[in-house]
């Protein structure tokens, strides 16, 4: 992914006004503890000041629990989020924790960032996922796992499916009954190959026209939630 990620300057990203996070949107905070300890969260982006800072809403408290204490200045943190507006494309940033601000509401003033990560999905390879997914074959639902995802495709990992007739049924539906903020997502795919494992079924599946704009909700979900 690295190769397709392409660096903009963040000032000169913000005055072309080429949609990086609006103020309000979902973003993922990771931060990771000079002793390595990690903890990721699902927070809101409020806002910046060109080559001051980065402000974004404090976590939700119940989530954070215990490792509020890693929360505070000097800490590492990466944002990832949606940019709306450009035909499907997650940026991201590695930051700094400048301040923890407890008014006007708990918010997070991060070092404003050198340089921002963008990627598209035309651009976009597989990702290693481990998403909880079902199928049906022959009026019977089986579990899978995807294990990697992109936007023509995905992986699937059914195990003890060896007796699956898979390979007869051409064409299947996927079903996710949740993703993060996403709910329920329903897929139209097509099998390209199979293979067998032991005590399981590998399966390559492609992406039904059909199933376009909920692929590339997942994908970009993915992308923010699992990169």
């Amino acid at each position: 992914m690295a190769d397709d990620k392409k660096q903009v300057n963040t000032a000169d990203r913000l005055a072309r006004n080429l949609g990086l996070l609006q103020a309000g949107s979902m973003v993922t905070l990771d931060i990771v503890t000079p002793a390595g300890q990690k903890g990721r969260y699902r927070t809101t982006f409020i806002g910046y000041l060109p080559q001051k800072y980065v402000l974004i809403q404090y976590p939700d408290l119940n989530k954070v629990g215990s490792f509020a204490v890693h929360i505070k200045a000097g800490v590492k943190a990466t944002i990832r989020g949606i940019v709306e507006g450009h035909e499907g494309a997650v940026v991201a940033f590695a930051s700094k924790i400048k301040q923890a601000l407890p008014n006007p509401s708990r918010m997070l003033a991060l070092e404003f960032p050198s340089e921002v990560g963008l990627q598209s999905l035309r651009n976009c390879v597989r990702i290693d996922t481990e998403i909880k997914a079902s199928i049906v074959v022959n009026n019977e639902k089986w579990r899978v796992l995807i294990t990697d995802l992109s936007i023509s495709g995905c992986q699937l990992y059914i195990e003890n499916g060896e007796q699956l007739s898979l390979v007869n049924e051409g064409h299947l539906q996927l079903f996710i009954e949740n993703h993060h903020e996403l709910g329920a997502l329903k897929f139209e795919v097509d099998i390209c190959n199979i293979k067998q494992l032991p005590n399981a079924v590998s399966a390559g599946v492609s992406f039904n026209f059909a199933s376009k704009d909920q692929v590339e909700k997942l994908l970009l979900s993915t992308m923010v939630n699992e990169s």
